[in-house]
């Protein structure tokens, strides 16, 4: 039977309020995966994608020398930092870069935690080479790039995620149109030897974000294998 997930385009929203809705559905399927609930209606699992103010989030691994800026510079660039529960170092979010949560049972699309990010990572290769950009993956880090393992190495996609009874949350930052000088203030992912890039960098235009959103709402399809309700 193919599974069913919600397509949930919530637009530009706040990141704790965000994080904050995710839960909501997260801890939901958890508790029924957990029997909590019964045989009652099961919460459906949902793509979230959004749009982020200026935010650095920073994952349960990661370390704190890695933003370079204190709460007085934070306020002075518009951005708040929050300490997350996802695996991986710190990113950035913010407008121009589509962020996707997806909250999915993994052990009803049968897939472990490593294969489920290798085929977000391959969602979001398919994505960008309709727009002519050839992405790839770099041994020893998640996420996609460009170049991976040349002198030119940049990483158009972070991803960072959490799981728990085989439900996930978090998810994936594509930079699409995204003000690259906010990683000047950080060492994405950990990372001091390897840049970032977009969409519209790679391409020279500008990139329409709906077209983004739906192409890669087709790609995650197609690589999972479910349907939109």
């Amino acid at each position: 039977m193919t599974s069913r997930v919600i397509y949930d385009d919530i637009g530009f929203r706040d990141y704790k309020e965000t994080w904050e809705y995710q839960e909501r559905f997260f801890n939901a399927k958890v508790r029924e995966k957990g029997g909590v609930n019964g045989n009652e209606h099961r919460t459906p699992d949902r793509l979230i994608l959004v749009e982020h103010n200026h935010v650095y989030t920073l994952g349960k691994s990661g370390s704190e020398q890695n933003l370079l800026l204190d709460y007085i510079q934070l306020q002075a660039r518009d951005a708040s930092f929050y300490h997350i529960d996802r695996g991986g170092d710190i990113t950035y979010h913010g407008p121009g870069q589509l962020v996707g949560y997806p909250i999915f049972d993994l052990e009803v699309m049968k897939l472990g935690l490593r294969e489920y990010i290798h085929q977000l990572e391959e969602a979001v290769i398919r994505c960008i080479s309709l727009f002519g950009i050839t992405g790839g993956r770099l041994e020893g880090a998640t996420g996609v790039w460009i170049d991976p393992g040349s002198a030119r190495t940049r990483k158009i996609c972070a991803i960072g995620v959490r799981a728990s009874r085989y439900v996930t949350m978090h998810g994936f930052a594509l930079n699409v149109s995204t003000d690259l000088s906010y990683f000047d203030h950080i060492n994405p992912c950990g990372f001091t030897d390897k840049g970032v890039t977009s969409i519209e960098k790679e391409t020279g235009r500008s990139v329409n974000m709906n077209d983004v959103k739906e192409i890669l709402s087709k790609t995650m399809r197609e690589v999972f294998g479910y349907e939109y309700y």
